[in-house]
């Protein structure tokens, strides 16, 4: 089940490179050009580990720019994918693991749940930013549920805005959970990808009871939850 295929994952590599290229400074590149030979050749993670905790040292964490044409690029070889509000420390993170090789299942998943376990908050960030760039995309499926659990709202919104991995991948149950999570957290749910193609009544039915539940509490509700319960019932 590929959310993107071979090519198009090799375009986008190669557009990545072209704008770290652009927001990076030479030493900058420089280094990560040299890491990233290293893991490449490395049968453990020694060099992969140093190098994903030490980028943001490197490369900065200010705001990439992106030129529109980049932008049209992006959306058309991965529809409702975006970089907007991404750092330069986030986007190599993600360049960098789409750089690992994946010729050995096993020694390749074994290294990205090893950066999994041992991530801080922006670490996190990059690696749920990443999931739909990974190989074995389905492997990845538990860890997305587990990122849906956090309280961080900078790691929930890596997983939920303009990110297609869990709309492709999720359970209609983990899905929900979500979606629920998101009303929830008072995220903003128009950057969700598939959120009205992926209506059901199961979700519907719980944005149904959390309705009244606030609505009871004298509280007030999101307009888009009553825009997916009426999409789901002039289905039925």
């Amino acid at each position: 089940m590929l959310l993107i295929d071979i090519e198009g994952i090799k375009s986008l590599n190669d557009l990545f490179l072209q704008i770290i290229k652009q927001n990076l400074s030479s030493d900058a590149l420089l280094w990560l050009e040299n890491k990233i030979e290293l893991i490449k050749t490395e049968e453990k993670s020694i060099q992969l580990n140093l190098a994903f905790s030490h980028l943001p040292r490197l490369a900065g964490k200010k705001p990439i720019e992106v030129q529109t044409e980049d932008e049209e690029k992006i959306d058309g070889l991965l529809p409702g994918f975006s970089l907007n509000g991404w750092t330069a420390d986030r986007l190599s993170r993600v360049w960098l693991l789409m750089q690992v090789p994946d010729e050995h299942k096993e020694t390749y998943i074994k290294k990205i749940n090893g950066l999994f376990i041992a991530s801080e908050m922006n670490e996190q960030i990059a690696l749920y930013s990443a999931l739909p760039f990974l190989a074995y995309a389905e492997e990845w499926v538990a860890r997305c549920e587990d990122g849906i659990r956090s309280n961080i709202g900078t790691v929930l919104e890596a997983i939920m805005y303009h990110n297609p991995y869990p709309a492709h991948f999720l359970s209609e149950g983990a899905w929900n959970q979500l979606v629920l999570k998101a009303f929830f957290t008072e995220k903003d749910v128009n950057h969700i990808i598939g959120l009205k193609e992926r209506s059901n009544q199961a979700l519907s039915d719980t944005l149904s009871d959390y309705v009244q539940e606030r609505l009871a509490a004298h509280r007030t509700v999101n307009p888009e939850i009553y825009k997916l319960i009426e999409q789901k019932n002039q289905k039925i």
